[in-house]
Parts: C-alpha cells; sequence; structure tokens
C-alpha cells in the first residue's frame, strides 16, 4: 500500500485516486477527522486495509463487525473502511445504520472479534470518525492506535485474498431485545426523551415505550442537518432545553443522548442538570444495595464522593479513580472486575451483570429508569438532594501547545508530587494523597482535590477542583493549583474560570 501523500488537497485530481490522511487524526483512544479537509475516501480506504492488517498481524480471525452514524456522509465513509478491509482479507459483517453501542452488542451477538463504528461521536457535522476495537468489549487505547497510525502512515497495509461482504439484519432489533429483557415499569414515570435528531432518535423512544414510559419527545425525527442543536449532553445548550422540556411537560426527568448513543446526560423533575459524575454516584448507591463491596472506577476528573460518600461506604464500596477517557475505563473495569465505571464526560460502563461493560446511554437510561422503578416515593431531585454537598469547577483548560504539554505536565506532576512528600499544605490543608494515573489528583485530608492533567484531543491542559466544604474552599484550591501551573510559561490563558 503506498503511503498517504501530504501534497494531496481537496478538489485535486489526485483527490479522488491517492490517499490524504492527517496524522493529527489519530487520537490517543479514537480515530478522528475532519472530513473531506483532514481525511478522503481513498483515505478512508487506507485506513481500512491498515486495521486489517493490524487484525492479521494480531492473529485475530478475520472478521469484523462494521456500523455507521446516522449522518449524510457516514455511509460513503463506511463503504470507503469496508473496500479497505476487504482488501486486507477480512470478512465484513455490515450491520447498517447503527449506535456505537449498538456495533459493540454486534460483536457478542454475532460472535465476532473485532468492530469498526463509522461516527463524528458527539462532534458537529464535518467530522468523522472511528471507533474500533479487536477484545470485546474494549476499544482501541494508546498502543493499538499508534500501532495502526504507523502502519496506515508507512505505507505497510497488506492485500490478502479471502475478503467477502454480507449485510446483516435484525442487529437493531436484537440490541434493543437485549436492552429491554422483561422488565416493564411497575409505577408511572414519565421522561422527556431528548435525542438532537441525532442517531438515538431510531432507538430511545421505543426502548422507552417499550419498558412502559410515557414518553416527552424531543427533537426525536431524525435529520442529519441537526436543525435545533448538535446532540451533545453536556453541551449546555441541550441540557437547557431539555430543562425546560421537563418545566413545560411536568416530566419526572429528562434523559438526552449524544450523535452516537454512547453518552446520556440527566435534568431531573426540578429542571436541574445532574452532571455525570454526580449521576454515577447515585447509580452507584442503588447498585451497590444490590451488589454489596463493589468495585467501581470513576475517571480523575470525577466527584470524590466514590471514595468519601458514606452510604457508599456503608455497602462495602471499593472506589478506583482511573484514567480519563472510554478506551482507558473500559479497559480499567475489566481489568480489575469492577461492576461498573463512571466517566464525568457521561460515558457509564455497565459491567455483567447489569450490562457487558462497553459504554451504552442506552442501558444507562434504562437502568436510571430502573432506580426510579426500586425508588417509587423518590423523585430524581430526590436521589440528587440524598447525597453530599459539593462545591466544583468547570472543566477548565487553560492553553498549553500539543507539541509541549506533556513535557509541562510531567513537570507540573513533579513539582506537586514534592509538595506532597515534603508536608507541604494546599488550600490550609494537609495533602492526603497525590493519584498520578493521569495528570495528578491533589487529595486532601477532608477528600477535596484539585486535578490538572493533559487533554488528549486539544492543546490544552484539563483543571478541575472540587471541595467538600464550601465554594471558598473550593477557589483556594484552583488558587494554590493554578500557582502551580503559573510556574510553567508555556501554559497560556484558561478558556473559562471561576
Amino acid at each position: 500500500m503506498p503511503k498517504p501523500l501530504p501534497e494531496v488537497t481537496p478538489n485535486s485530481w489526485s483527490f479522488l485516486r491517492d490517499a490524504m490522511i492527517k496524522p493529527t487524526g489519530f487520537r490517543e483512544y479514537d480515530a478522528r477527522w475532519k472530513y473531506p479537509e483532514e481525511i478522503n475516501l481513498p483515505g478512508m480506504t487506507a485506513l481500512g486495509l491498515g486495521l486489517g492488517t493490524q487484525m492479521i498481524r494480531r492473529g485475530i480471525e478475520p472478521v469484523i463487525a462494521v456500523g455507521n452514524d446516522y449522518r449524510d456522509y457516514s455511509l460513503a465513509i463506511k463503504n470507503a473502511l469496508i473496500l479497505g478491509l476487504m482488501q486486507a482479507g477480512i470478512k465484513v459483517k455490515d450491520i447498517g445504520p447503527a449506535l456505537s453501542p449498538m456495533a459493540y452488542f454486534a460483536q457478542f451477538h454475532l460472535d465476532v472479534p473485532a468492530v469498526a463504528m463509522v461516527t463524528a461521536s458527539h462532534n458537529p457535522n464535518g467530522w468523522t470518525g472511528v471507533k474500533m476495537g479487536f477484545d470485546r468489549p474494549l476499544t482501541h487505547g494508546p498502543d493499538e492506535m499508534g500501532e495502526l497510525r504507523d502502519i496506515v502512515l508507512n505505507g505497510e497495509g497488506e492485500r490478502r485474498d479471502g475478503g467477502s461482504y454480507e449485510f446483516i439484519e435484525g442487529v437493531k432489533e436484537a440490541y434493543i431485545d437485549d436492552l429491554v429483557g422483561d422488565f416493564k415499569m411497575s409505577r408511572p414515570l414519565k421522561v422527556v426523551c431528548a435525542t438532537g435528531n441525532g442517531t438515538a432518535s431510531a432507538f430511545a423512544p421505543e426502548i422507552f415505550e417499550r419498558i412502559g414510559v410515557d414518553v416527552v419527545p424531543s427533537h426525536n425525527a431524525l435529520d442529519y442537518t441537526f436543525p435545533h442543536y448538535n446532540p451533545n449532553p453536556e453541551a449546555l445548550e441541550m441540557l437547557h432545553d431539555m430543562s425546560d422540556s421537563v418545566k413545560a411537560s411536568g416530566a419526572d426527568l429528562a434523559l438526552g443522548f449524544d450523535g452516537d448513543g454512547d453518552r446520556c446526560g440527566v435534568v431531573d423533575d426540578e429542571g436541574e442538570e445532574i452532571f455525570a459524575d454526580k449521576v454515577g454516584v447515585i447509580m452507584a448507591r442503588d447498585l451497590s444495595k444490590l451488589y454489596p463491596n463493589s468495585t467501581f472506577v470513576a475517571d480523575v476528573k470525577s466527584t470524590g464522593l466514590f471514595a468519601s460518600d458514606p452510604e457508599l461506604q456503608k455497602n462495602g464500596v471499593k472506589a478506583d479513580y482511573w484514567k480519563t477517557g472510554h478506551s482507558h475505563m473500559k479497559r480499567r473495569v475489566k481489568e480489575i472486575g469492577a461492576l461498573a465505571g463512571f466517566e464525568k464526560s457521561g460515558h457509564y460502563f455497565l459491567a455483567e451483570p447489569v450490562g457487558r461493560g462497553y459504554d451504552c446511554g442506552m442501558r444507562v437510561a434504562v437502568e436510571v429508569c430502573k432506580m426510579l422503578d426500586r425508588n417509587p416515593d423518590m423523585k430524581m431531585s430526590d436521589l440528587r438532594k440524598a447525597l453530599p454537598r459539593t462545591w466544583a469547577t468547570p472543566t477548565m483548560s487553560p492553553y498549553a501547545a500539543d507539541t509541549e504539554k506533556y513535557g509541562i505536565l510531567a513537570r507540573l506532576v513533579e513539582k506537586l508530587v514534592a509538595k506532597h512528600e515534603a508536608g507541604e499544605s494546599l488550600a490550609g490543608r494537609a495533602i492526603k494523597d497525590v493519584v498520578t494515573v493521569n495528570g495528578a489528583r491533589v487529595i486532601l485530608d477532608n477528600g477535596s482535590w484539585g486535578l490538572v492533567r493533559a487533554s488528549s484531543n486539544t492543546p490544552n491542559l484539563v483543571v478541575v477542583c472540587e471541595s467538600s466544604e464550601s465554594e471558598d474552599e473550593m477557589r483556594a484550591i484552583f488558587a494554590d493549583i493554578d500557582a502551580v501551573i503559573r510556574t510553567e510559561p508555556g501554559v497560556g490563558e484558561y478558556d473559562q474560570t471561576i
């Protein structure tokens, strides 16, 4: 396979013939590009050939399930990817339009070793990408992505005989059946179903109706122009719209889904958005009653309540804080046998016997409804108010160049660890521990904390702080963390601050 050519540009003869792939599209755990500015269709075929070659080199059975999200250009991109996979000798099982978790489900349902899902996830139109994996329920992490990048960019893809194509019917129906099972609500529940006209529109309303939920539609017509907003339940525009719908309809809650359905956002009956890490604590409280002494994984940006909440402690819960990123989290949940993992971005990883370990917004929605069914006297706002109060900053992102951010972070981690070892305080409190699995999460003696890490996808550091005591302490933690950050001249201004 020839190497992708840097001189290929859109609207040129070579653009329709030769592979163009921007190297920066190979991220830490996703492959993602602007289309067609950063990758063209021959480039996507080269990616498929590289992915197939990676499978062969690793001794993986040459069979893969492939799906695509609901965007007008995703089918063409999927077909280009499939062409490359077939050139590599891979037997392709095309499951058609899908959610990312439906594609992950297809690995189990069809008993195939590999998956490739064409999706831009929650990114706006104009983006594309591929989520892929070999070892279900895992997806590519940094090692696998680095290996794939080298195969593709070095032109190491190898053509082999034996490739084939088959369109598989019925996977969507099997996926919905698997989610619903024989569960039916025993209490009335009215839910705003917010899908932002994205792929989840073809799934979520039917799932809710099947379990006996009264559905309040919110932008549930499939429309790949996304006429109201880009489906992303982390974005305030979508959360505010969900809140307005709850107040207007008198619904018990709103559940919203991103563009490929692997994340779920929650707004309660009072119209208050409950950020995903707090929803995780609420779910962990409920699940740990059913499964005492469970382990839950939380990403390092998440609330400290997983470790400090008295209810979780009473139920024997062990908290494990791990690297941010859906690929890292899935892997950690599987490695340590956790019951679930919760990421602040809204990815939840519910493992056996609740789920299969991959991130599925539809599974989370069903489990939230089951939780409310098990607690018939409680509203979602009651569950929110029952949590210990904390004060947290938004996720703040000071600029740091991609070429410099990891070096900057390494020095910052060293400085923060040195403060701990020297017995210095932060925000006037003793430092209990510094967790360094993903940057530095500085934990104080009262459970309050501050985090600095490097963004996986943008030229930024990431800073989050949370106090279990007060807003003043939260601000003091940020001030002291920022004072250390400011010792690095390569760090620029914040995108937002407190």
